[in-house]
């Protein structure tokens, strides 16, 4: 899904990727369909569990991350006084601006706006998926987007490596602040399981095989990344079926809660893509920073948040169900945020340009 760090950048998004939400939509239907069709299987699978973990489940998500992980160059840190600037405005919307967004956009919308249409017993759990979702910043598709709109690849790899960083000791502690102002209980026992078991393992095992591989040549690296490849779209697919198995009942009951769920989500994505782009070009810092700036400051870590969502909260959550939402929307509307990067490249250089002129 995303560039193997010491390879170019791929040439855009792949067939699997390019179509991710009509799969996603597949998978909401195969998964209510299984639910319907095959109730006592759905749930042996939902009961086979250790210390709160579903054992699957966790297999799964590992699935999907270690392989996205494996191809974060850490060694390329030494990178990010290069672009300093296009760092801090990254960082800047990732960590200080993103999350509290989403909290302040989940109780105007959940807890108010739109609470007549949705199940009230599950208000609190959908505030919490949509803080998780925000509080992951994207490892993988940025990648992607970045390519699109023509972005510096060491600029796209150094912010990657660290966001994944800042992420092993900042997610359970912002999680737990926002779910506390929000007045939700924190399970933090499972919140800081949710961390080793997906961040800290994962990225250990993927940084010990990535050092494995390159020992042995590039080219065996570049061989291993493309064949381990699919299998985080693979594993985040059936983990979505087993998700909608569980939550087919509540959206056969409640088929306007994507739609509503879907709001947030969108409008974060554009409040925090234009204010990282407008800051950069601020700064004057150089477009083919500015792109991927705005589009890691937009997009998840759908894969984490969905991981820890079912994690502290359950399958038959609503937190899962939201976190599974930024999925569904995640290519559809940063393909759209692209379009913009690319199409406000003139508008964008220019302003850049006297940023410059005036420092």
């Amino acid at each position: 899904m995303n560039a193997a760090a010491g390879t170019a950048v791929p040439a855009g998004l792949g067939f699997f990727e390019r179509w991710l939400t009509l799969w996603v939509a597949l998978c909401i239907v195969a998964g209510i369909l299984l639910g319907q069709w095959q109730p006592s299987l759905v749930q042996t699978i939902g009961g086979l569990e250790f210390a709160k973990v579903n054992l699957p489940v966790g297999v799964l998500i590992w699935a999907m991350i270690i392989p996205m992980l494996v191809k974060i160059d850490f060694a390329r840190l030494h990178e990010v006084r290069q672009h300093a600037r296009g760092i801090g405005v990254t960082l800047l919307v990732n960590w200080a601006i993103k999350p509290f967004s989403m909290a302040l956009l989940a109780w105007i919308f959940i807890r108010h706006a739109f609470a007549q249409w949705l199940p009230p017993e599950q208000l609190d759990s959908y505030v919490a998926g949509l803080i998780l979702l925000a509080a992951a910043p994207c490892t993988a598709m940025v990648f992607v987007w970045s390519n699109l709109c023509r972005g510096e690849p060491n600029f796209t790899l150094s912010q990657v490596a660290v966001n994944d960083l800042i992420m092993v000791v900042a997610f359970a502690p912002l999680v737990g602040l926002l779910l506390g102002v929000s007045a939700i209980v924190v399970p933090w026992d499972t919140l800081l399981i949710s961390v080793v078991m997906y961040i800290v393992i994962p990225l250990t095992i993927a940084q010990a095989w990535r050092r494995s591989l390159l020992r042995r040549g590039q080219a065996v690296f570049d061989a291993a990344v493309a064949r381990i490849g699919p299998w985080s779209l693979t594993a985040l697919l059936a983990t979505l079926v087993l998700l909608f198995a569980f939550q087919g009942e509540a959206i056969i009951e409640q088929p306007l809660v994507i739609a509503l769920l879907a709001v947030p989500i969108l409008l974060q994505v554009l409040l925090n893509s234009s204010l990282a782009y407008w800051l950069n070009r601020r700064l004057g810092v150089a477009h083919c920073v500015a792109g991927p700036s705005a589009l890691i400051g937009a997009s998840n870590f759908f894969e984490l948040a969905v991981a820890a969502a079912i994690g502290m909260f359950g399958f038959e959550s609503g937190a899962a169900l939201a976190t599974v939402v930024g999925v569904l929307i995640e290519v559809p509307v940063m393909l759209a945020v692209v379009q913009v990067v690319n199409r406000s490249r003139g508008w964008y250089e220019a302003g850049a340009a006297r940023a410059r002129g005036a420092a």
